[in-house]
């Protein structure tokens, strides 16, 4: 507690940090959001007709990926333009999902060194109030509050700059698996328009 009650707001906004971290880093593992093969499957199933709304709602809970294929196939009966809406309806929901603590994380990247300024202020104040007070002559009771302003401000740092390089690095790995399911989304349409036009599976006409 050498840098003051300033200190405080700043380690417990470590630890909120660190735990948004590790669970972001755990929520976004390659093979949870885009579980390997699952589009070829999805895109099989199509193919085969093999597909119940037991069968959707599996592919639902499955992962994100099977959260927004399972937009698709509920109206798969339906033209290409509702289709695709309700594809981009559902895949910002799952990108919100996706990005979720990552603007509490930024912004503890921006207020963790705005804390250790207020903890550095208020140690120079300190300062200045023991030379007010007459005591110029007594090193120690100045080296404190110039201690304290330093710590502050050196924790504040240790905790923005780490705070602020994995918000990026998470951010970009959000928009690196948004591409891979924008590709895995564009193919199952397509195979899902082309089964709709198959002569095989194409429905009788209505007379």
């Amino acid at each position: 507690m050498a840098g003051g009650w300033a200190m405080l707001p700043i380690l417990i906004a470590s630890a909120v940090a660190l735990a948004i971290i590790l669970e972001r880093y755990w929520s976004l593992r390659h093979d949870a959001v885009l579980p390997p093969k699952l589009g070829a499957d999805v895109r099989q199933w199509a193919r085969s007709a093999q597909l119940d709304p037991a069968h959707i709602e599996v592919l639902r809970a499955n992962s994100p990926l099977g959260e927004l294929l399972a937009a698709a196939l509920v109206v798969r009966d339906k033209p290409r333009a509702i289709v695709k809406e309700r594809m981009e309806d559902t895949g910002r929901f799952v990108v919100h999902q996706m990005e979720r603590y990552l603007n509490t994380l930024g912004t503890i990247a921006l207020i963790a060194p705005l804390l250790g300024l207020l903890g550095t202020v208020i140690g120079l104040i300190d300062m200045f109030l023991v030379v007010s007070n007459g005591n110029m002559g007594d090193p120690g009771k100045m080296a404190g509050g110039i201690g304290q302003a330093l710590i502050c401000t050196a924790t504040g740092l240790c905790v923005a700059i780490p705070a602020y390089v994995f918000h990026r690095l998470l951010r970009g790995r959000v928009t690196g698996l948004v591409l891979e399911m924008e590709q895995q989304a564009s193919s199952l349409l397509d195979e899902l328009m082309h089964v709709e036009k198959s002569p095989v599976l194409a429905k009788p006409a209505v007379r």
